[in-house]
Parts: C-alpha cells; structure tokens; sequence
C-alpha cells in the first residue's frame, strides 16, 4: 500500500554511509509514499560536490522528496542540505560498529569484482559501474586512501566513525536527525514515528543483502 505526499512535506536524506541498509531505506520511503530521488542520476553528482559546487545538487533535490547514499551520505552535505532546505528530516544508519561495516563493506565489493580478495585500483579502475572508472573515482574523492591499498582499514573505518560523530555533533540539540541500525527490533515502527507515519509493515525490507545485512 502506497500513501500519496504532497511535494510540500519535509524532504528526507538518509545520510548514513553505505552498507548501513541505504537501499532498504529507500524501499521503506517509497513504500511510505515518499517520492525517491533516482540514485543513478545522484551518484553522478560526486564530481561537484568534490569541488563543492553545491548548487545543482541543491536543484536536483527540488525534483523528489527523499534521497540516500552518494553524494547524500558523504561528509558536511547534510550541513548544506540542511540550510536548502529547512524542516528536513535526516536519517543517519549506522552499524553495530565500524568492523562489523568494514567487513561488509569488503564482501560486498568482492563479490561485486567476483574476486576473493581485497580488491585493488585495477579492480576498481575497470568495473563498469555508471561509467568506466567512476568507482575509483569515488575512492578518490571519499577517502583519498594510498593508490596501492584502496581500502586501507584504518582510513575507511575512521573515516565511517567520523562522518557519523560528526552528524551527531551537528543534530546535538535539534530535532530532526534519527539514529537507526536497521537490524534492532523495532527499529523499523521508530523510523516511521519518526516520520510521522503508519507503517506498512512489520519491519524493514532486506535489500541489497550481504551476508544477514542490509546494504
């Protein structure tokens, strides 16, 4: 069952990193009614927001009303998002600690490359991913990590423990930002109270899995 929202409503950005259940995220909105923005077109947004060129990010968030993963999820946009656009609502998801992400983090991109290894910047140079070179692109952008050792694990689990401290710091006395792991009990009927609306089912939607974990 789908709820019809007026383009009025409060947007909503999920603004936890990836592999923190983003696409169940954005199953549960759009099952909520919510009109999600399409994340092809949003993920092509890396380049300006690497140049902190804010303004079409900004005009592609008139055209929808919930957003999640690249470039949403990546550090301070949500401090942007948030002057664009007042009364929103942000969602950040987290996950139980930042080994048990980097592991998923890990597997998932293995299993994307069919490799049964780290992967490597040829691995990432060459996936066909939106365009031929985007993912390392990304890596670039995101986490700036030795060419040699793109998923070096103290780099990107700190940085992950960062992003989320620092959203945390900037919500500290507001309102409008919730805190999920979408793997507790319950964690999907205070998401939807959260947004102030019914839910439609008994718990989140498993997308994208890895393992037992949502992406």
């Amino acid at each position: 069952m789908s709820l019809i929202l007026s383009r009025s409503e409060p947007k909503v950005f999920c603004i936890g990193r990836n592999k923190t259940g983003t696409t169940s995220l954005s199953k549960a909105l759009e099952d909520l009614g919510y009109i999600v923005g399409n994340q092809a077109k949003a993920e092509l947004l890396i380049q300006e927001y690497a140049k902190r060129e804010f303004g079409p990010i900004i005009n592609y968030c008139k055209k929808a009303q919930a957003f999640q993963d690249v470039p949403f999820s990546l550090p301070y946009l949500y401090i942007v998002l948030d002057n664009a656009f007042p009364d929103s609502k942000f969602i950040l998801s987290i996950r139980k600690n930042e080994d048990e992400w980097y592991q998923s983090v890990i597997t998932f991109h293995k299993n994307r490359y069919g490799i049964n290894r780290r992967p490597q910047k040829g691995d990432l140079l060459s996936y066909p991913y939106r365009y031929t070179g985007f993912i390392w692109e990304v890596n670039r952008i995101v986490y700036g990590t030795p060419e040699n050792d793109p998923y070096n694990e103290r780099i990107i689990k700190d940085h992950y423990l960062r992003h989320n401290e620092d959203v945390i710091n900037y919500f500290k006395f507001r309102d409008n930002l919730h805190i999920t792991n979408l793997s507790e009990r319950g964690s999907y009927q205070k998401f939807c109270q959260f947004l102030g609306r019914k839910p439609v089912y008994d718990d989140f939607p498993w997308l994208k899995k890895t393992s037992e974990i949502h992406k």
